[in-house]
């Protein structure tokens, strides 16, 4: 339990980092010179519907989760843990293919309102499938683990892009995202293959 929500928290918050999810709200705001607070509210909000999208595939998948826990006696002990690392394997062979979310403003949007419906549906159909596996494990304890990382997911995800943006945009951060960009399918592997391996040892 403890280390499916330490491996789920890991991957929130590497999600909320990534230049991906708010790297296109922050270039537009800057570029129509939105206020800082509208810059954050529309963070908010396309993060938002980010989560919650990735949230119903979770809970779809927590469903499933359930069912196989009751009807499989080594789901939770094998079948789990190994969808995760095979999940991580995955991720460490195709990071060098992963498709960055790069939101362009085109000539004719040209309101406020479009702009920002336009970045709501493209993170809403954007969900993070890397943390998809978790709410299958999550499902073997039960509903209640399944809503506690809908929650965490939402809570950090969110939370994570509004505090980048705020700090991004007041230019008080000078990384190399590119960096953090090109090499994130790298550590989100990483991240689910240590999961699982925890996972045969730790329930």
């Amino acid at each position: 339990m403890i280390t499916l929500i330490a491996g789920s928290l890991t991957l929130s918050v590497l999600h909320a980092l990534i230049p991906n999810h708010w790297l296109p709200i922050l270039a537009i705001a800057k570029k129509e010179n939105w206020s800082i607070k509208k810059t954050t509210n529309v963070t908010f909000i396309a993060g938002l519907s980010h989560a919650l999208s990735t949230a119903l595939i979770g809970i779809i998948l927590g469903v499933a989760g359930i069912q196989l826990a009751a009807n499989m006696e080594y789901f939770t002990a094998y079948v789990a843990p190994s969808v995760l690392i095979a999940l991580g394997i995955f991720f460490i062979y195709q990071h060098h293919m992963h498709k960055h979310f790069h939101l362009h403003r085109h000539k004719e949007i040209t309101s406020d309102n479009k702009v920002i419906f336009s970045l709501v549906v493209a993170m809403f159909f954007s969900p993070c499938l890397e943390i998809e596996a978790y709410f299958l494990m999550a499902g073997t304890s039960g509903w209640w683990m399944v809503s506690l990382l809908a929650l965490l997911y939402t809570i950090v995800t969110v939370g994570g892009m509004v505090i980048w943006v705020s700090v991004t945009y007041r230019g008080l951060l000078k990384l190399n995202w590119h960096t953090l960009e090109h090499n994130a399918g790298i550590i989100t592997g990483v991240t689910l293959v240590l999961t699982g391996i925890l996972s045969f040892f730790i329930h």
